[in-house]
Order: C-alpha cells, then structure tokens, then sequence
C-alpha cells in the first residue's frame, strides 16, 4: 500500500508533501458548502485530500458555469495568491471534503525554498490551463454547430412564406362558391408548381450540407422559352410588393442542357435577394446573350448596390450584411447550382446604382 503522502497528493514530491503538512491547516467542509466566492481575497491555497470541489462563474443573473472538478489530490485557489487579486471563480465542495490550506506568505516562503514544488505547482496549473481551454473549445463548437442549426431552421421559414401565400390565396380562390372550372383549374396549377418548388427547396438545403455534388438529371430546354415562362410566374409574385419583372428582348433560343427545377431555384434566389433590398419597389431585368461556347445570363434590379464589405464574401454561407430575414444561404445555393451545371456567377455593383448578378452555362455542340 502506498504511504499516505502518495495518496494525498498525487504529483507532488515527498520531500515537498512533507513541508506542505508542516506548514498546512487541515480544513473540513460538507457537502455544498461554498469554500470561497468571486470577488473574495485570496487568503488561501488548498490541497484536496479527500472529496470533490466545483469550480464554478456566474454569467449573469444567478447562473452559474461549473469550469472544473477538483479531485483527491489536486489543488485550487493558487491564482489569487500569485497574482494578489481578487478571486476569479467561486469554489464548492460538492460531497464532504477535507483539504489542507496554506495562506499566502507560507505559499510564498515554500516556493523559494523549494523549486521542484514551484515546478510541480506551475505543472498541475498548466494542465488545468489546457484542459479548461479543451472544454471552452468543445463548447464554442457545440455552439456553432446549434446555430447552424438554427439558421438552417431560419432559412427554411424565410423561404417558405412566399410559396405558402401562394397556395393560400389559391386554395382561397378555388374554394369560392363563384370559382368558375377555370379559376379552380388555374389554382390547382399554382399549387402545384408551388408545392414542387419548396420541394425542391428542400432538396436544395440537404445537398448544399452534402459533401459532394449530387448528380444532375439534365433536360434539352429551350433557354428562351424556359426564362420566358419562369419570369411570367415570379413576376406574378413580386408584383405585390411594387416590383416590376421586364425580360430584356431577345432571349438566345438555344437549348441548354440544365436540371430545370434547380435552375428555377437560382432565379427565385437571385430575385428574392433583389427584392428584400428594394424596400420601396423598383425594377428587375433578365438578359441573357451568346458568348463563345457559353451562354451569359444577367440579372439586375435597381436596387441600392451591394455593400463594399460584402463584395468578396457575397457567395460565401450565411454571410448577410444588414438584413433581418434570411442567412446568406441562398447566394451560396446559387453558386452551387451553376457551379454543378458546368458554369460561373459573379457580381458587379455601384453603390446607390444597384447590383447585376451574371452566371455561364455551356452551350450544347
């Protein structure tokens, strides 16, 4: 069995445990008994003999962070003595414990006697440093990853309203005892295009956390005729909101091979972001044109421009400047998209002068 000073202080030598006994008074203290508080003078340096004591900080209100466990044969309250300041965190015994205290100038004449005990000393604080830095890292990322989460959730509510007032408002129409088969049918159209497109959003938020790219299930569309009929249908959406939708004539008839759902995904994202800047209405324009082996695309809106700050970290997730609504996700979608049909996107802007967002897609041979 090993002698009792081993057991008592585990790290520390025996010739240094021997002059800490001398000098030390045996202190007693039951279970939840508050040891010392934040804000007290450091007026004592323990070793725990037997039991556990919490660490603990408030942070705010009457809540309190435990940061450590003290155990048998560890030590706590050498801070406040070193650097005579108050003390940092509170100290609780959490089951009854006994622990050895020794006041400051004892502490203070056994470090110039003994430089092993200093060694030893400086060696158990360091691995409590690193250990309580582990902690406040797993932490911050336990912490990121909840607010990924959160913003996803975020993300997902702001996407959705407008998708859901449409079907609303056709599902009213529909069921109004003066529908005509017409009216019932249009509104039946409308739901289902709106019901497909947040099924898409959907498809769109669980690929963007993928790793990799999914695989594209392409269609030959006629580029003029496939914008043409996108734009009638936002156009009716945003047009509530003072916004007028003008597609730039000619449209390149071409045919493109794209996945015609997320394609749709990357001009509802990119008018959307138009029109949450363009608070008092304004206009928004879809050109597009040949370019080489390219087809260019252009949407510009009249809005007030894209901040400096924001310039090189436009595509990047979650980046917003000033915004209440959204996350910066969905210009990275964007980037995604046209990235995975073979393409670019880039932005030019003038403060004050609104912005243009310009994204390639091969052309078929």
């Amino acid at each position: 069995m090993a002698p009792p000073e081993e057991k008592r202080f585990a790290g520390l030598l025996n010739e240094e445990l021997q002059a800490l006994q001398h000098t030390a008074k045996m202190r007693l203290f039951k279970a939840g008994q508050t040891i010392f508080r934040a804000g007290d003078p450091g007026d004592g340096f323990y070793l725990v003999e037997t039991g556990r004591v919490i660490i603990s900080a408030a942070i705010g209100g009457n809540e309190s962070l435990p940061l450590a466990t003290i155990n048998p044969g560890e030590f706590f309250g050498e801070m406040a003595l070193l650097d005579e300041v108050p003390r940092s965190a509170t100290a609780t015994a959490e089951v009854e414990m006994r622990a050895f205290c020794i006041g400051r100038d004892e502490l203070l004449a056994l470090l110039e006697q003994r430089p092993r005990l200093a060694l030893n000393l400086i060696r158990g604080f360091s691995q409590r440093v690193r250990s309580l830095n582990q902690k406040y890292i797993d932490e911050i990322l336990q912490a990121d990853r909840l607010a990924m989460v959160g913003r996803f959730a975020r993300t997902i509510v702001h996407d959705f309203k407008n998708p859901l007032n449409v079907i609303g408002l056709a599902a009213e129409m529909a069921s109004m005892d003066i529908a005509t088969p017409e009216m019932r049918g249009h509104a039946q159209v409308r739901i289902a295009r709106q019901v497909a497109r947040m099924t898409n959003m959907l498809n769109e938020l669980l690929d963007f956390t993928r790793s990799t790219s999914s695989q594209l299930v392409l269609a030959s569309v006629n580029y003029a005729a496939y914008v043409g009929g996108l734009a009638d249908e936002i156009g009716d959406e945003i047009a509530q909101r003072k916004i007028q939708l003008l597609v730039e004539p000619p449209l390149p008839a071409v045919v493109v091979q794209v996945e015609p759902q997320r394609l749709s995904r990357l001009f509802y994202n990119l008018v959307n972001n138009a029109v949450d800047e363009m608070k008092r209405g304004g206009v928004i324009t879809f050109r597009a044109s040949i370019c080489g082996n390219e087809l260019l695309t252009e949407v510009e809106d009249t809005g007030p421009g894209i901040a400096p700050e924001m310039a090189k970290r436009l595509f990047e997730p979650f980046a917003t400047h000033g915004k209440q609504n959204g996350t910066g996700l969905g210009l990275s979608i964007c980037k995604k998209i046209v990235e995975d049909h073979g393409g670019k996107i880039s932005a030019r802007s003038e403060p004050g002068k609104g912005a243009t967002f310009v994204f390639t897609l091969p052309l078929v041979r």
